[in-house]
């Protein structure tokens, strides 16, 4: 158990104040030349804010077309994404929107989308994951905007028929959104008629740890019977199917915690693919040293993050891990898997160690916890890496601006 970090200060509550303004000032970014910076490498490798739309050429400012803030139906891919669509929410809500909160899954057809937005009288509609959530929109008569989640961007394009799917919705779209300068390139290269409404927003972190969580209590319920002051739990945390493969490392781990005890892998997550649920779950069941927990509350999350030793990210797949960067936003060190995704937002031994397979991942956990200065460093980068390139503040002002491309109908 590491000792208590600095705590962050919570994020801003929603308000119904309106912080969007009609320009918004270009953030500057630090040196490359020397600090933090320049150990990130260019800038098109990493996210970071770039002219926010109001400023980009040929793209004016949309006038403000309601006398009152719109109804917006926020969709999200699956329930591991609806916490940052959450956050999305604050931001439309701060503005003065109403939103509704939505599961992609929860709509089976267009058809079930166009009955909810005629019964809730709804006026836009924003959704993550374009492929997943972006085909239920176009033809219901409302404008929209996107928010490219990683698979379909990473995994959907490569398949022929959701390909064109994609590129019809991106058709009809008012803006869709990049966490990344790779991912906006991805995406351009992929449908060239959408380039000038793709914009870059790498996402805001906020964390706020449950202060009355029991740390104890967890690792009980986690079955793990040893003194927490002698314990390293490194935590896995995503929803259950394959693309997040979280058996990834659990072989490796498990020879590891046979070596030494104190060691443990902790998965935690909902049950996202009920077939593959069962096969984690019998896995982990018959591995020593590694534990299953479900869905977490985000609070008692972050708290668990707060005491663990160490986040992992084992994905095939990633567009932008917010359980990486709220970890560095909670001091904990970061162990990810090396693909593209990761590596945008994890520098190898600058903000967090980067591993190609279950080995280098067990020999880059043993030297992480045998170097405490190794690991002060990346804390302190990591920390860093996201105070400079991922407010919530900015993030905040960038959908406050972009949803008044929302406003009015789309014949205005």
């Amino acid at each position: 158990m590491r000792p208590t970090a600095h705590r962050p200060p919570d994020r801003p509550a929603s308000s119904s104040t309106a912080l969007c303004s009609a320009r918004l000032c270009r953030r500057r970014r630090p040196s490359r030349d020397t600090g933090l910076a320049g150990l990130l490498g260019p800038p098109r490798e990493r996210p970071y804010w770039a002219s926010p739309p109001c400023l980009s050429p040929g793209l004016p400012v949309p006038p403000r077309k309601l006398a009152r803030a719109g109804d917006l139906l926020l969709i999200a891919v699956v329930r591991q994404a609806l916490n940052w669509s959450a956050d999305s929410l604050d931001h439309l809500e701060a503005a003065g929107h109403v939103c509704i909160l939505k599961d992609a899954l929860d709509f089976e057809s267009p058809s079930e989308i166009s009955d909810f937005i005629k019964a809730e009288s709804l006026e836009a509609a924003m959704a993550l994951h374009l492929y997943r959530g972006g085909r239920l929109l176009p033809g219901h008569g409302i404008p929209f905007g996107i928010i490219f989640g990683g698979t379909d961007l990473n995994e959907d394009v490569k398949q022929g028929e959701k390909n064109k799917v994609m590129g019809k919705v991106l058709e009809e779209a008012r803006f869709a959104v990049a966490f990344t300068e790779s991912m906006k390139e991805t995406a351009q290269r992929q449908w060239p008629h959408a380039k000038d409404k793709i914009y870059v927003q790498s996402q805001g972190i906020g964390t706020v740890p449950n202060t009355t969580f029991n740390w104890n209590t967890f690792l009980q319920r986690s079955e793990i019977n040893q003194s927490a002051d002698n314990l390293h739990v490194f935590l896995l945390i995503c929803g259950l199917r394959q693309v997040k493969d979280p058996l990834y490392l659990v072989d490796a781990f498990s020879e590891w915690h046979q070596e030494e005890p104190s060691v443990y892998m902790v998965i935690v997550g909902p049950e996202v693919d009920p077939v593959f649920t069962r096969e984690v779950k019998a896995k982990v069941k018959r591995t020593p040293g590694v534990r299953l927990i479900g869905e977490m509350a985000r609070e008692d999350l972050h708290a668990v993050v707060k005491n663990c030793f160490a986040v992992v990210n084992s994905s095939v797949s990633e567009g932008m891990s917010a359980a990486i960067l709220e970890a560095m936003d909670l001091e904990v060190p970061v162990l990810a898997r090396n693909i593209p995704g990761n590596a945008a937002v994890v520098k190898h031994e600058v903000t967090g160690l980067l591993f190609s397979d279950p080995q280098e991942f067990v020999r880059l956990a043993k030297r992480l916890g045998g170097d405490p200065a190794l690991e002060k460093q990346i804390v302190a980068n990591g920390r860093e890496y996201v105070r400079m390139y991922h407010s919530w503040q900015v993030e905040r002002n960038t959908y406050g601006h972009l949803v008044r491309m929302l406003e009015g109908s789309s014949e205005d």
